[in-house]
């Protein structure tokens, strides 16, 4: 039977009264359910359930990535006058190049399939502006590629590319709204927000050229500050600047990176980039330099520290691609979790290719002498305590509903199957203790709908929404549970914070060097490979958290685990300055 392919969920693409091929789950929107539920529908079956296709595709793309980002720097390079470096051009629009060829890749690869294995009628698709869809820059791209309009438009793409089945073109009035909402910010955070402006002014007077320059380093505000009175200047308080907006123009992009008579999808990669690339790498790169060099920051740093800046702040990644061509040092702190221990991660590798040192929060890797073990940078200082009589706390997360850049995590619809088994472990608790459970949702849903499907599940679960702090959620908890291979656990251990731990090892791959550690964390009682087991070991010795948490075992397992990917220095801030003299050493003297 031939079906109609629907590639989003824009319910404006949606046929009547015929049958349809659902591309993926994120067509789907749970809180849509009486628009999808009783269509003759199929959906087609995702190419990245098959993990070992995954982790070869992520291989692939890495190599494809190197390749397109050479051509790429040398057009580049040519548009604009330039003789940049390969480095440069990797700082600036590395990360944006590697987002784009990954979710591309995803897109294409679904498109064949539904092609090959079954059979077409045809597809409608939004007429969408391309004005409306090419990102301004890398923070805007990022806000774009989750939702459903931008998705709609690759998909339209690739099927013209591939000139086999009947489009017809819908006429959009408006863009779809956006299933990606993120929490407004509290008042406390606003008002941080609004002294850091007024400290970043006044900054601007002690500034020495050559100084070392920190921007979302990821230490706490003091102990930044004592970190550059260490290192001999006047502590600073710098802010992320804003991108400049530029106008997309055609005319300008009407070149293709390789050579004519290219086939397959990396001939498709070729030609997409120059309709997707961010205008302010095209249009916008005279009005980028110029920003840059207006900038009050230090002309000639000593070195440049960030833990965040590195990917979707454009500016500071223009700013720091040219001192470092000019020899200044760039560190890059680890930002949170998964590195180091997740199996494959294009960002971690992005990280350590750009960086002259990365610092680790306790870990190494011989094949990269770039790694530096500091600790973890961001629990420096922090005091963060439990309650032994109170409740638990299980944390959440969502994956975007398209795919995004590739790491070892579930992809698209399998946060279906995650969700799955976060269902498994409170159905697996006796009802005292689910009584006395509170569930903290991701912060942004990303059309997962997850509040209702929990209060769908378990009517009477108590949720709260994740916008406000966790500390104080933690410190009235008896036990924490960590359901990812993120930044949560890491914290929690660190602060020897009762945790347990649990999550599919078939989708939060774990790589071989830290394998030893999960398994002493699985001897005891931390670790958990099953829901069921982890609900069982909850249930085992709820009564007495502290008995177990305080055990020999428990701790010589934790201790083992933080010093290796978690670890909290006695003095950070002397061995920090250490390091990043190291790195740097004729700079910092």
């Amino acid at each position: 039977m031939s079906r109609f392919l629907i590639t989003t969920a824009d319910e404006r693409t949606w046929p009547k009264d015929q049958p349809v091929l659902f591309l993926g789950e994120w067509c789907r929107l749970h809180h849509r359910k009486e628009s999808w539920e009783n269509l003759d529908a199929q959906i087609v079956p995702y190419h990245w359930d098959d993990r070992g296709k995954l982790h070869h595709d992520f291989l692939y793309l890495r190599e494809l990535h190197e390749q397109l980002l050479l051509e790429l720097s040398q057009e580049l390079n040519a548009q604009h006058g330039v003789d940049h470096s390969l480095r440069y051009w990797r700082i600036l629009v590395g990360p944006w190049l590697g987002y784009f060829v990954q979710m591309l890749f995803d897109r294409w690869e679904m498109i064949q399939r539904a092609i090959a294995e079954y059979g077409i009628a045809g597809v409608q698709v939004m007429d969408i502006p391309m004005e409306q869809m090419v990102p301004n820059d890398m923070h805007h791209f990022d806000a774009l590629y989750t939702g459903d309009t931008w998705n709609e438009v690759i998909y339209s793409q690739l099927l013209d590319i591939l000139a086999n089945v009947p489009v017809k073109r819908v006429h959009a009035l408006e863009p779809c709204s956006s299933t990606t909402t993120h929490p407004s910010l509290s008042f406390t955070r606003r008002m941080k927000h609004s002294l850091a402006r007024v400290a970043s002014l006044i900054c601007q007077r002690f500034t020495r050229d050559d100084e070392a320059f920190f921007l979302a380093t990821y230490l706490p505000t003091m102990q930044c500050l004592r970190l550059e009175c260490r290192l001999g200047q006047v502590p600073k308080l710098w802010r992320s600047v804003q991108s400049p907006k530029v106008a997309l123009n055609w005319s300008r992009r009407q070149w293709q990176l390789g050579r004519s008579g290219q086939e397959g999808f990396p001939a498709v990669a070729r030609a997409m980039i120059p309709k997707h690339i961010p205008t302010l790498y095209m249009e916008g790169y005279a009005a980028l330099t110029k920003h840059c060099d207006r900038l009050p920051w230090p002309k000639k740093p000593r070195l440049v520290f960030t833990s965040n800046s590195y990917s979707s702040d454009d500016v500071f990644k223009a700013w720091a691609a040219e001192k470092v061509e000019a020899g200044t040092a760039l560190v890059i702190g680890q930002h949170g979790g998964n590195y180091g221990v997740g199996r494959w991660g294009f960002s971690e590798d992005h990280e350590c290719a750009i960086s002259d040192g990365w610092l680790s929060w306790g870990w190494d890797d011989e094949s990269r002498p770039q790694i530096k073990p500091v600790g973890n940078l961001k629990m420096v200082g922090v005091d963060m305590g439990w309650d032994p009589e109170g409740d638990a706390l299980m944390v959440e997360v969502t994956m975007p509903r398209y795919s995004y850049h590739m790491y070892s995590v579930p992809v698209a619809g399998q946060w279906l199957g995650y969700f799955d088994e976060q269902c498994r472990f409170v159905d697996a608790l006796p009802d005292d203790i689910r009584r006395s459970l509170l569930v903290r949702l991701y912060g942004i849903d990303y059309g997962w709908n997850q509040s209702a499907r929990w209060r769908e599940r378990f009517p009477d679960i108590r949720l709260d929404e994740g916008r406000a702090p966790i500390a104080p959620l933690i410190s009235k908890s008896r036990l924490y549970v960590s359901t990812y291979n993120a930044t949560t656990f890491l914290e929690s251990m660190a602060m020897n914070i009762p945790t347990i731990i649990f999550w599919n090892v078939h989708q939060w791959e774990i790589r071989d060097s830290a394998v030893p550690f999960f398994e002493r964390l699985k001897s005891a009682g931390i670790f958990h490979e099953t829901p069921e087991l982890a609900a069982h070991q909850m249930t085992k010795v709820w009564h007495n958290v502290a008995n177990w948490w305080n055990s020999n075992p428990v701790q010589g397992a934790r201790r083992e685990f933080c010093s290796r990917y978690s670890h909290i220095p006695q003095n950070p801030l002397e061995n920090l300055e250490g390091v990043l003299r190291r790195i740097a050493p004729a700079a910092m003297e």
